[in-house]
């Protein structure tokens, strides 16, 4: 049965609460498998010997002593107040840390996502129009082989080409245009490679369909059905793959933040799990997890606007 946009976008938004709610759990009971004691992590950091009645001390005062559902309990009811909690290592409030990192983190995305289009769009389909020529080859040989290379390797290839070796680029930290280039194309690079790939099939199949055929009978030029029809409908299921890959590079920037030194979420949640600090790591995945759920949502919000089958269904109705 056939539902309308507001409706549809409605269920979503309904649904948020439950996903979070399963998140939430799912790291509450997965980070507490780790064997270690905060407590004593924590008296270490600050060179203080980790007696017996110190570790028991300072588990009262973190509250990691009470019974695990207390534990998550409280720590709920302190997230639906926007409470998530303090820094078991900065004493800090943790949403005060994690939101001042947050922008570093959404800008190295974003840059790292228009890089994604601007490249993987065009050379996509010039490998489609030119398949089994030499320049499909090339492209092709181009998308596997940054398909292929593993990010932390990538990112310190650019950096010792062209920061060490050429000294055209700051070698890490943050600050100006030039501190975002290499962090931005070494987290893009993967999937650029895996978009060309998407973009030459979705329009290779395109072109096979009998409405290009009966296209090119009425005399229109190649240019006008590439346009007005194969790029169109070849855009709809890239609308669902660019959804989720934006998730992905808010949530997978972490070792590009670390071999670039970047000072993002990324960064600070490895050193956080180091230090087993549990608010910081809770809200960290709360956070991608909202904007995961959030960009797929918006996603398949223009996947039903771009899909003229489902815009007539709504028209009707």
């Amino acid at each position: 049965m056939y539902e309308s946009t507001w409706m549809f976008c409605l269920k979503r938004i309904l649904t948020l609460p439950f996903v979070l709610l399963g998140v939430s759990i799912l790291t509450f009971v997965f980070i507490r498998f780790v064997p270690i004691e905060p407590a004593e992590v924590i008296l270490r950091l600050a060179r203080v010997a980790p007696t017996e009645e110190a570790v028991q001390a300072l588990r009262e005062e973190l509250g990691t002593d009470k019974p695990f559902v207390l534990q998550y309990l409280l720590w709920g009811k302190g997230v639906l107040q926007l409470d998530f909690g303090t820094s078991f290592v900065s004493k800090l409030p943790v949403a005060h840390e994690l939101f001042a990192k947050l922008p570093a983190t959404i800008e190295l995305a974003l840059a790292a996502f228009v890089l994604i289009l601007v490249f993987s769009i065009p050379l996509g389909i010039m490998s489609a129009l030119s398949k089994y020529a030499i320049i499909d080859k090339i492209i092709r040989f181009f998308s596997i082989l940054s398909v292929s290379i593993p990010t932390f390797w990538l990112g310190f290839l650019l950096l010792y080409l062209f920061s060490l070796k050429l000294g055209l680029f700051p070698t890490n930290g943050k600050g100006t245009l030039a501190h975002l280039v290499l962090p931005s194309f070494a987290l893009a690079l993967p999937t650029i490679g895996l978009f060309i790939q998407f973009i030459r099939s979705t329009i290779q199949e395109e072109l096979q369909q009998q409405y290009v055929q009966y296209a090119q009978l009425r005399g229109l030029k190649n240019s006008v059905i590439l346009i007005r029809h194969v790029l169109r409908n070849a855009a709809i299921p890239l609308t669902s793959l660019l959804g989720m890959t934006l998730g992905s590079l808010l949530g997978g920037a972490v070792i590009v933040e670390q071999v670039f030194s970047w000072p993002g979420l990324g960064r600070y949640l490895i050193e956080s799990i180091t230090n087993r600090d549990y608010p910081v790591v809770q809200c960290y995945v709360l956070i991608i997890a909202v904007i995961y759920v959030l960009t797929n949502l918006c996603t398949d919000v223009l996947h039903r606007l771009l899909d003229p089958h489902l815009m007539m269904k709504d028209r009707r109705d």
